[in-house]
């Protein structure tokens, strides 16, 4: 069994990168083959991948989820928004010296007031005046992850989303759809790689740590995904043809594989809570496209558990000695599931 303390590593903080690269395939990428270790350029994944695989990608499309604001009394919050209910209200975390009452008001980005409503355990329910998406965009800032230093920018606002970015939800890109520009994307079509999507929400709660060094008492933040009917039969026409289902980031991950929990894939859309440690039994994904994950992270876990433990931290270290940029404007992994 393993707990906490075994995810663990030191990191120099000069490997986390805090600006992307000019180019999206620029990057470079780790082909993790078992025991072999092989250092490319992101762009060779044309070449790593066989006609007839897929790559699945998660469409999801990141809101510009942050805004500062005062409440009634004049005190400054931070509210950074979790995830849209409808078209009016949303669960959001707020920052502040004095936590808001339900029934009070805040002023977001000194443009509108929402109403407060109750707690759902650690984020707050929250009324928009009109249309959420139309505010958030018009007046909301993106939020980039806390290890980020400077505020995000123009710049950011392209580079910290997928350019198949196309549901509107998620407070954190899909990382590792962050590598693939269009003219990748052309090559690998024309190499005969398939592609379909899945939409899964990232939640403000993956960058939340591990506080219980006995990972079963860890729960889970939950987050919105939905499997349509063609990435089913896309996987299961993979299968069939013997090639290799490869999700592009542990969110598509996710998704395929709280989706197959009956063992076979199946369309629909759920929440899931799904935490994968060592242990588990994959059902659907045999490669993953990832970023490098920060330590004592429930991703690290879940790469720890789709290519081994000795694998991962063998892979890591490499990595740290190559000089890899970590995190979500780092570098990339290929892994093959053990």
């Amino acid at each position: 069994m393993y707990s906490l303390s075994d995810f663990d590593f030191d990191l120099p903080q000069e490997l986390i990168a805090q600006m992307p690269l000019p180019e999206r395939s620029a990057s470079r990428l780790l082909e993790v083959a078992g025991d072999s270790l092989h250092d490319r350029a992101f762009s060779d994944i044309v070449e790593l991948l066989s006609p007839g695989d897929l790559l699945v990608f998660n469409d999801t499309r990141v809101l510009k989820a942050r805004f500062f604001g005062v409440k009634e009394t004049g005190g400054k919050v931070e509210v950074l928004i979790e995830r849209v209910i409808d078209n009016r209200n949303v669960y959001a975390q707020i920052r502040a010296s004095k936590s808001p009452a339900p029934g009070s008001s805040i002023r977001l980005a000194d443009a509108f007031d929402v109403d407060v409503g109750q707690r759902a355990g650690e984020f707050y329910a929250l009324r928009f005046p009109a249309d959420v998406f139309e505010l958030i965009e018009m007046h909301g800032r993106l939020p980039l992850p806390p290890y980020i230093e400077h505020a995000a920018d123009e710049f950011d606002e392209q580079r910290y989303q997928t350019v198949y970015a196309k549901e509107p939800g998620a407070v954190a890109a899909p990382t590792a759809g962050l590598h693939f520009d269009q003219s990748l994307l052309e090559r690998l079509q024309e190499h005969g790689v398939k592609t379909a999507f899945v939409t899964l929400h990232v939640g403000a709660g993956t960058f939340q740590p591990v506080r219980s060094e006995n990972l079963a008492e860890h729960q889970m933040h939950s987050e919105w995904y939905t499997i349509a009917k063609e990435t089913v039969d896309a996987v299961r026409a993979a299968k069939a043809a013997g090639r290799s289902v490869v999700a592009v980031g542990t969110t598509s991950l996710r998704a395929l594989e709280s989706a197959s929990q009956s063992g076979t894939l199946l369309a629909g859309s759920a929440d899931t809570r799904l935490f994968i440690t060592p242990g588990y039994r994959f059902n659907t994904v045999d490669r993953l496209i990832t970023n490098f994950h920060l330590p004592k992270s429930t991703l690290l876990m879940l790469v720890s558990a789709f290519a081994g433990y000795d694998t991962i931290r063998a892979a890591y270290a490499h990595a740290i000695k190559q000089r890899y940029r970590f995190f979500s404007y780092g570098d990339a992994m290929l892994l093959t599931r053990t």
